[in-house]
């Protein structure tokens, strides 16, 4: 970011009002296409311009009255009873409480957009859960809609539906046909009608249901009043199915305590419309209807004029106002009504009122406002998730809006779904259905606000602040068990819908711009657990390698990079890079557009590594840096990885193949790029897969011997373990582990040991530090499920003329107690050794006879390095100096005995000498030791990692 670069990338729409869009519009039309510039004027003119009470409270008010105020007051007293149906929403609404205020929180954290419900979760937890959950609130919406639609039906054909066969009419005004398709066709009708309001667009809506808002509160009055104004009286049950028996009347008692008696406590009975025996989870999943409203002006967050201001306050008020209307409607029920009246007509309502028709045109209104909120609602969420391209080009259709910016063919899309949930026939059959969608959303949006809580992150500072962590978990719980309690194969069917969901879109949608609150959750959890995790209680049982691999040119190091992958042992793993340069004569950090290209290279790869850059005036300084500052606590590089400082040509392994064909191949030609694009743009190919070499093709090398041996020295001053690799220019890790088809036979895959110090034929012990942590390392490999067939050789150096079975028997019962399994190969090496003891002359070897022996394999007494240099120190200057014939004959030795060809040898790497001026002479002897020996690794160890206790 420049100091250019705006602080907010995004709409404030606290700060926004009409004049201001109008003006900025004024202002930019000369820069933008004018038309496209005057259109959008007009979107924005024509949205955000609902109120708290239009855009929230009525639309809230309405969704959760609908029709359970009006036709199913009498099934939750009815069946169970007073104290039940106080219980059911005292529970309901501590459940949408806990919502709520999470939806407070969220929502006055930032501005909103449209979306809703939706659109607070993606921002929140991230694309993954934000469009499962906004699937799962989009098929709410959808089958509450139908629900909304049903109960009208039901409500119209209680009235003017005729009987059907067998049943008599009670009235003239029953003149519609009833039936199946009958219902279907006039529930068809109904949501054409919410079709066409919704089409227009959200100020119609809000025009509509402002006008069915006031007519509601009218009719709730005199049903007040009805139950005091109006006398006792009997009253015609509904017809039963024909040929059923049963009472014709009930009683409407007026306001007796015997009556009140009678409604207290529960009594289950079949519903008369589904025919069911009702339970408490049935009539629940009912009631719970009358709750679900509570998004209804959340749905309308891309319409309303300041939505961080309005969501919490609307929706607030119309929970409370709905709460004390249904504990109170609930109370002058069972006052009032006997039982059979409550289970027998649920639209009893209408027959006490002091006007019939009151009721009637109350249930009419405030369901169709109801199936119109959540048709919209639902259309809202379509477009939201259709703008974000979640799922690609299959909502691509849906992001098309009118010239006032309405999503036309998002309405269409949610419409006919509504219509196809229109064919289950029955409100009470969808009824668990919609109710479980609804609490998984709540549950949901819990679980967003729990996620910022505990993330901590400075951020997430709403106004609203009247929540915690507690009462998200309690919505969480409570709505989790409502959904198994109402029907468990629905909440179970809906969860694992969800979570599939959530897989497709986390593989198959792109990245997202709106930050994931797993990385926050995580970073605040490292933290801790990094905290925690004291060097001081370290201890060689739970030693891991925790890898610093430095890279020169990642292009040519793909070989290496995937091999040390697989001997971290779930350790730390650094992919180190040092940049030659001085900051005070850059205009910026050069690193920082370096580090989206490193990530790359490691997501294509598939490894689990960390990326680690630094600038610096040498390479040695560089990597001095790194094993400095690297890691964090407990997690800092205990090894360093190097590749081997020899000639070999680069290769770039990132070309794709089918370019190939393309890329030159002559070292000396004026160019060694590919003529297409790479699949990542990471620096020139340069320098060697397996070295360190930081300069451009030819001899010109920023990095000289002596450097890169001061490095090896460096690390080891500093107590970290030190891995040299050579020829892993050519290594592929798939070829080596699936041989291919042709090969005649399944061939085995060796991993070759020799943790003997071959560059000290005078001291061949194999229990010292770094043969044990030679053995380590080629266990771990050997422990890698891709590599846990591979077969270890361990070659045991020995001289004819001595007993054989002594050092291999101790050697063995030493794997054992180090739980190792490998095979062993004494390797006779006298001639190797003669070649030594001829130039060094007789003086050490006679010192030496009486002493090499006792040094052999004793466990108990391990030579650690101090020991080691007092024992060097013991020669003459030249007593350690090998000639290059020992060396070639050496080398030659690990050949012969390399048949079949293993996959890598692990070799004993000793330490670089104390007098800097033998550097390059040492360097030279490792080159001549490892000459043509295919994948190696020089390995050296300076503190213990194995032990044989429990």
């Amino acid at each position: 970011m420049t100091e250019r670069t705006p602080l907010l990338h995004y709409r404030l729409s606290t700060s926004v009002n009409e004049s201001e869009l109008r003006s900025q519009a004024g202002r930019q039309a000369p820069v933008h296409n004018p038309g496209s510039q005057g259109r959008r004027a007009a979107q924005q003119k024509q949205q955000k311009k609902l109120s708290t009470f239009f855009g929230v409270v009525i639309p809230t008010l309405l969704s959760m009255f609908s029709v359970v105020v009006f036709l199913r007051i009498g099934l939750a007293v009815g069946q169970a009873g007073l104290y039940q149906a106080i219980a059911m929403y005292v529970v309901a609404y501590i459940i949408i409480c806990m919502t709520v205020l999470s939806v407070c929180a969220i929502s006055t954290n930032g501005a909103l957009d449209a979306g809703g419900a939706y659109y607070m979760i993606s921002r929140a937890l991230g694309p993954e859960f934000g469009g499962s959950i906004g699937i799962m609130f989009f098929l709410a919406n959808v089958c509450g809609s139908a629900l909304m639609v049903l109960g009208l039906v039901e409500a119209i054909l209680s009235t003017f539906g005729v009987p059907e066969a067998g049943n008599v009419a009670t009235s003239h005004y029953q003149v519609l046909p009833s039936g199946y398709w009958w219902s279907l066709l006039y529930g068809t009708g109904i949501a054409l009608l919410c079709l066409l309001v919704c089409l227009v667009g959200a100020h119609i809506y809000a025009k509509t249901t402002f006008l069915i808002f006031v007519i509601v509160i009218v009719v709730l009055i005199t049903v007040f009043i009805s139950f005091f104004a109006v006398h006792p009286q009997s009253i015609t049950l509904p017809d039963l199915k024909p040929n059923a028996t049963g009472p014709t009347t009930a009683n409407f008692t007026g306001f007796k305590l015997e009556t009140l008696l009678g409604n207290v406590w529960a009594d289950y009975t079949v519903d008369y419309t589904t025919q069911t025996t009702m339970t408490f989870a049935t009539v629940f999943a009912v009631m719970f209807n009358g709750c679900t409203g509570i998004m209804a002006g959340s749905n309308m967050s891309g319409d309303l004029k300041n939505p961080s201001y309005s969501i919490p306050r609307g929706t607030i008020t119309a929970v409370i106002f709905t709460f004390i209307v249904y504990i109170m409607l609930s109370v002058l029920v069972a006052c009032t009504c006997d039982r059979l009246l409550l289970q027998r007509d649920y639209s009893f309502l209408r027959d006490i009122n002091v006007w019939h028709p009151f009721v009637l045109i109350g249930v009419y209104s405030s369901t169709l406002s109801a199936a119109m909120s959540n048709l919209i609602g639902a259309s809202r969420v379509l477009y939201a998730m259709a703008k974000d391209d979640l799922f690609g080009k299959a909502l691509w259709l849906a992001k098309k809006t009118s010239r006032s910016g309405n999503p036309w063919v998002s309405v269409l899309i949610s419409w006919f779904l509504v219509q196809l949930v229109l064919f289950s026939g029955k409100l009470n059959t969808i009824a668990s259905i919609v109710t479980i969608f609804f609490l998984l959303v709540y549950a949901a949006v819990d679980l967003a606000c729990l996620a910022l809580e505990w993330a901590s992150a400075p951020n997430f500072r709403p106004t609203f602040r009247y929540f915690t962590w507690h009462t998200c978990i309690l919505g969480i719980i409570g709505c989790a068990i409502m959904m198994f309690l109402i029907n468990a194969i629905y909440a179970s069917a809906s969860i694992a819908f969800m979570l599939l969901l959530l897989l497709l879109i986390h593989y198959l949608s792109p990245t997202s711009s709106w930050g994931y609150i797993s990385q926050a959750l995580i970073f605040h959890q490292v933290r801790k657990y990094l905290l925690m995790l004291d060097v001081r209680k370290d201890h060689v049982k739970f030693w891991r390698p925790q890898i610093l691999l430095m890279v020169s040119n990642p292009r040519s190091s793909v070989g290496l990079i995937t091999f040390i992958n697989d001997i971290k042992k779930s350790g730390l793993y650094v992919l180190g890079h040092v940049q030659l340069g001085d900051l005070n004569t850059l205009p910026s950090d050069p690193l920082q557009a370096q580090y989206e290209s490193w990530l790359s290279l490691v997501d294509h790869l598939n490894i689990k590594a960390f990326v680690n850059l630094t600038l610096a005036d040498s390479v040695r300084h560089g990597v001095q840096h790194l094993l400095f500052i690297s890691g964090l606590g407990g997690m800092r590089p205990n090894t360093l990885v190097l590749g081997f400082y020899d000639d070999c040509l680069p290769k770039d392994k990132l070309i794709d193949p089918s370019m190939s064909s393309t890329q030159s191949t002559d070292p000396s030609g004026p160019s060694h790029e590919p003529e297409q694009p790479p699949l990542f743009h990471f620096v020139s190919l340069r320098g060697s897969s397996n070295r360190l070499d930081y300069g451009e093709f030819g001899d010109g090398k920023v990095l000289g011997s002596q450097e890169y041996v001061a490095i090896i020295a460096d690390a080891m001053k500093m107590l970290k373990n030190v891995v040299l690799a050579r020829y892993f220019n050519n290594f592929d890790r798939a070829q080596v582990l699936s041989p291919p088809s042709c090969t005649p036979g399944k061939r085995a895959v060796y991993v070759d040991v020799w943790p003997v110090n071959l560059l000290r034929p005078d001291s061949c012990s194999y229990v010292d530090t770094c043969c044990l942590f030679l053995l380590q390392l080629a266990c771990i490999l050997n422990m890698v499920r891709d590599w846990r067939k591979a077969t270890l050789r361990l070659f045991l150096c020995v001289e004819e003329g001595r007993s054989v079975r002594g050092p291999e028997e101790k050697l063995s019962q030493l794997l054992k107690e180090l739980r190792i399994k490998a095979q062993i190969h004494p390797v006779p090496w006298d001639q190797q050794v003669a070649l030594h003891w001829q130039r060094q002359g007789n003086w050490g070897k006679k010192q030496l006879d009486a002493t090499t022996e006792e040094k052999k394999l004793q466990p108990e007494e391990e030579e650690d390095e101090e020991n080691e240099e007092d024992y060097v120190n013991s020669f003459p200057s030249n007593a350690t100096r090998v000639s290059d014939d020992y060396l070639s004959a050496v080398n030659k030795l690990i050949l012969d005995q390399s048949r079949p060809q293993p996959a890598v040898r692990f070799l004993y790497l000793p330490r670089p000498p104390a007098d800097t001026r033998r550097y390059t002479a040492y360097l030279r002897q490792l080159e001549l030791l490892t000459q043509d020996l295919g994948p190696t690794l020089l390995i050296h160890g300076v503190t213990p990692v194995i032990t044989t206790d429990l």
